[in-house]
């Protein structure tokens, strides 16, 4: 009787470990933390197939009270994705929180952790913080990459980034890389953000840093794609379903347009494709950005208390060299841009981009006003282009050029009024190649 006993029980508990290996057999890729406030947070997964997902969640240190999101189930229509809101926290709070598929807690062999912002105003100096800032991830897939050498690799460059443990991760564009399969087809274009989303080395990043994105080209459409590419509401989709940004264009207009605040930094996230002007179109207004996007910005930048206002897009836009996709190709909207900074008096302005394939800041001096940055934050994974002969780009810093695969941390601190943002970049095996910091009373 016993020894059926001890047989009827073996059995349940081998039933019970294959339940549970059977749901993480279900992941896909996450869970991801995206967009993070005072009240709630987003969080992200991915399963391979049709799966109710939930995610549970307490405060870090104190287990025993435990909060629950809403469940939902995957569905093949939106790639098994799924966005799912942790809406029962207060302001200044860390939490740990843990994944379940069809009512299976799925562990995983690193931390998942988030955070909420701090409720600081009219209270106390704004809390330290960090951000992290990349571009350019591309993903070998050899069915479908060019012949000859791989053009990824170093995918530990993430798990250096990770190390860090930033509060933010900003993802400047080419954040995967559409390949000839891929552009004109809804299968290809969902199948290839799966590929790039389900890197084991992303894993940890994803699960323990807040995620915020824009696009470039390369998941856009083709190389220099623009608003003629026929499938980028597609895409636009498929960008919509794999991140999680508070929100996606403004005013209804379509587009991956946001803005989102971090202590005492704002952040405002710009769209240069969708509404894009051909580069090589000789005749019509050229635009960038598009006039609504245009006056949006300078709306939002006039309206801004932040002590840094960081103008985020996935091209270079104080560069003077014209061409490689710059905005001195667009040079009539780009010097209004510039000239509506100076003309409405907006402090605290730090331009962030990514795209060439190496790393550098620009500083371009101004009569009668500060000087304006641009934090250049490229490839994570991608390959490397040196300083061309013909990119003269005379405004770069010495000494900030970059050729190789590279990520950049900004660390805020100091009082309200003497707030410091001290920028640094470091290569794959986490070596700090230099460190500038911009102080906010050099931006007024």
């Amino acid at each position: 009787m016993k020894s059926n006993f001890s047989f009827i029980s073996a059995m349940i508990g081998l039933l019970w470990a294959a339940s549970l290996l059977g749901q993480e057999s279900l992941l896909q890729s996450g869970p991801m933390v995206g967009y993070g406030d005072m009240r709630e947070v987003l969080l992200w997964v991915q399963t391979k197939q049709a799966a109710t997902v939930h995610f549970r969640y307490f405060e870090a240190g104190n287990n025993s009270e435990r909060f629950e999101t809403s469940k939902t189930t995957t569905q093949k229509s939106t790639a098994f994705t799924a966005k799912l809101i942790a809406d029962q926290v207060q302001p200044g709070k860390k939490y740990q929180y843990e994944l379940y598929i069809n009512g299976k807690k799925v562990d995983r062999p690193y931390p998942l952790r988030f955070q909420t912002q701090a409720l600081w105003q009219y209270r106390t100096d704004p809390p330290a913080f960090k951000i992290a800032v990349g571009s350019c991830m591309y993903i070998n897939d050899t069915p479908y990459d060019r012949p000859g050498e791989p053009y990824g690799g170093d995918y530990e460059v993430l798990t250096s980034l990770a190390g860090h443990k930033p509060d933010v991760m900003l993802w400047l564009g080419d954040n995967t890389y559409l390949r000839e399969p891929d552009w004109y087809t809804r299968t290809g274009i969902f199948y290839r953000y799966t590929h790039t989303r389900s890197l084991p080395e992303l894993q940890p990043l994803l699960g323990a840093t807040h995620h915020y994105a824009i696009w470039d080209d390369h998941e856009f459409g083709p190389n220099d794609s623009d608003r003629s590419f026929g499938m980028k509401a597609v895409t636009l989709e498929a960008f919509q379903n794999f991140w999680g940004n508070p929100y996606y264009g403004v005013d209804g207009k379509p587009g991956v347009t946001f803005s989102f605040e971090w202590a005492d930094a704002q952040f405002f996230m710009l769209d240069n494709r969708y509404y894009r002007t051909p580069n090589d179109r000789k005749t019509g207004h050229r635009t960038m950005l598009g006039e609504h996007q245009f006056q949006w910005l300078i709306d939002a930048l006039t309206a801004s208390h932040a002590t840094f206002k960081f103008i985020a897009i996935g091209g270079q836009v104080l560069s003077p060299f014209i061409g490689f996709e710059k905005y001195s190709i667009y040079a009539e909207e780009r010097d209004r841009l510039l000239k509506a900074i100076e003309m409405e008096g907006i402090r605290g302005v730090i331009f962030l981009s990514g795209d060439i394939h190496r790393t550098e800041v620009t500083k371009m001096q101004r009569r009668g006003t500060y000087p304006l940055y641009e934090i250049t934050s490229s490839p994570l994974t991608a390959g490397t282009y040196p300083p061309e002969n013909n990119d003269a780009n005379y405004l770069r810093v010495p000494d900030t050029a970059v050729n190789a695969r590279n990520f950049v941390i900004m660390e805020f601190s100091g009082p309200r009024r003497d707030r410091v943002v001290k920028v640094s970049c470091y290569t794959k095996d986490n070596t700090q190649q230099w460190t500038l910091a911009i102080k906010a009373t050099d931006l007024r």
